[in-house]
């Protein structure tokens, strides 16, 4: 098998895990993914229907403590593949550092287990240790008590934590609260956000490797591994500092006003205030959890482009949701129609006409997960500057607004004037039926407009526009950024505009200085020559009168005397 291609099969429900995991593998000539699979009955469907020699290795994802029954479930699957199939490899991947999970993993069969972070390098030669039937269980899964009541004690203080944190939550959707109460709320909330990273980062569980000559280093969970190249000098991922400070932020600015002060018609203007908040909580808290999951995924970060569209898909499936739930129903037309997977029906238009649209993702979450500098002005800032934090915030704030309205424009679209939906969701001011067909008439003149108009202009002048979270509500602002590749490709009326806009540019100065120097001459000849001319007619006309008025009186004066 050595000199064979290795044949594997993932099996993972993290789409983003999967999706990194199988790039970083692509790398490599003797390693192959034949098939994934995000459960347990299309695993076990694909290697019933598949030849015994198409899969070589199945790698298996035990995910974290937080989902106990989905941690029950991928051993009761990797049981039920070692009965199945017992000469099958099975390789376990997991965060979980439970001593009672991992005891079960390796007395059901399983041939190999080591963590998610775990190196690329250190991945593939467990890979191979498992595929050619060697067993290879890197840790140990037994703690001393010391971790043990570590453990307790981090998720008994998370516990608190999150219990004080729900509770704030919800005293900050109570109608009617001051702008005072509001902060004073906030501020809570952010001192227990940091507080729970803090719990986090002190008291995170470290595993003991058993140092058998093939993993002579230390694996720390939680910390993000990467190859040297890719990272800042001190080899420290920005998440560890950055990310908790900006994603705080923006969540205190979501407690203030959320009205559109801009120009532009944006989706999330139908809904009323608490939905909209509700919505950009829930996709604020979905961004996080994508970026810790990319931070313990191994993702290098030349696969970010690769990975840019699935992200955002993955977002916006997410978000929708979370927001609208799962198993949601409505009536409508005397059948039940499930409102997250109706909606989800329409990813294609999301994913060609809205996600790709949305600048700068992609330095975001390299800012993120590297601590790669941001450009600001054309200028470079290193991580931990306040330039770069500001600017990564912005970045952050736009992305937020821009997966909203993703996930609110497909609700417009298909379900946009159903009462329930309307009493549920809508602002006041939009749930008549005239209302509404103009609120999306304007969003459908915006996005024509910004395609054909704006966006040329935009890239010819080398700016984005991007929302932010102002003290008033929702703003815009412009940014400097390099768009020469998107220029070169504009085609049709696009490049159209981009001409005129330089045949503007080329002609204007000279037309206004033709304008400026007509008009000038027009006043010289108006003052200078027909001015003087109608000064000297009346200068004449009015000699003329006084003579004749001089000669009457004379004539007058004369007779007298006779």
């Amino acid at each position: 098998m050595s000199n064979a291609i290795l044949k594997l099969l993932l099996i993972d429900p993290d789409a983003i895990y999967r999706t990194g995991l199988r790039v970083l593998l692509e790398e490599f000539a003797d390693i192959a993914v034949v098939a994934e699979a995000d459960n347990e009955t299309v695993a076990l469907q694909i290697l019933e229907t598949s030849d015994r020699t198409s899969v070589d290795l199945v790698i298996l994802a035990l995910n974290t403590p937080s989902s106990q029954t989905n941690q029950i479930l991928a051993l009761e699957l990797g049981k039920q593949i070692k009965f199945l199939y017992p000469s099958l490899p099975v390789l376990l991947i997991s965060t979980v550092r439970e001593p009672t999970q991992l005891s079960i993993g390796k007395a059901v069969g399983i041939d190999g287990y080591c963590f998610k972070d775990t190196s690329i390098s250190e991945l593939i030669v467990i890979i191979r240790q498992v595929a050619n039937r060697q067993f290879s269980w890197s840790i140990e899964p037994t703690f001393n008590i010391f971790s043990t009541v570590k453990e307790k004690l981090r998720l008994s203080g998370l516990q608190q934590i999150d219990g004080t944190l729900q509770e704030v939550n919800t005293q900050l959707q109570f109608p009617g609260l001051t702008i005072l109460e509001k902060a004073i709320f906030a501020g809570h909330r952010r001192e227990l956000l940091v507080s729970r990273w803090l719990v986090n980062r002190l008291l995170k569980p470290r595993a003991t490797i058993i140092n058998n000559g093939a993993y002579p280093q230390v694996i720390e969970s939680g910390k993000l591994q990467v190859k040297q190249s890719y990272l800042v000098s001190n080899n420290q991922s920005l998440l560890e500092y950055s990310s908790p400070t900006i994603f705080v932020s923006v969540r205190d600015k979501l407690q203030f006003s959320l009205d559109n002060l801009t120009d532009v018609p944006l989706e999330i203007d139908v809904l009323r205030a608490d939905k909209k908040r509700e919505l950009l909580e829930i996709v604020l808290g979905k961004i996080e959890g994508i970026i810790i999951q990319l931070s313990t995924a191994q993702v290098q970060i030349e696969q970010l482009p690769k990975m840019r569209e699935v992200i955002l898909i993955d977002l916006w499936q997410a978000a929708i949701i979370g927001f609208f739930g799962k198993y949601s129903t409505i009536q409508s037309e005397e059948q039940n129609i499930e409102i997250a997977n109706f909606l989800l029906e329409d990813a294609e238009v999301v994913k060609t006409e809205i996600l790709p649209k949305i600048p700068l993702v992609r330095s975001l979450f390299s800012y993120c997960l590297f601590s790669t500098p941001l450009v600001v002005d054309n200028v470079p800032y290193s991580a931990p500057t306040p330039e770069a934090m500001a600017r990564a915030e912005i970045l952050l704030q736009n992305l937020l607004i821009h997966l909203a309205n993703a996930v609110i424009q497909p609700l417009l679209n298909k379900l946009g004037d159903v009462e329930v939906i309307k009493q549920s969701f809508y602002d006041t001011n939009l749930i008549s039926t005239r209302e509404i067909e103009r609120f999306r008439n304007n969003l459908s003149w915006k996005y024509r407009l910004k395609k054909y108009i704006i966006e040329p202009k935009l890239m010819f002048e080398s700016r984005y526009e991007l929302f932010v979270l102002a003290s008033r509500g929702i703003a815009k602002v412009s940014i400097y950024a390099p768009r020469n590749q998107e220029l070169k490709q504009l085609t049709g009326i696009r490049l159209v505009v981009t001409l005129a806009l330089e045949f503007r540019d080329a002609i204007s100065p000279r037309l206004r200085g033709a304008v400026a120097f007509l008009g000038s001459s027009v006043v010289y000849v108006l003052t200078q020559v027909v001015g003087r001319a109608i000064g000297l007619i009346g200068r004449g006309v009015l000699q003329g009168i006084g003579g004749s008025v001089t000669a009457n009186k004379f004539g007058k004066d004369s007779e007298k005397f006779k």
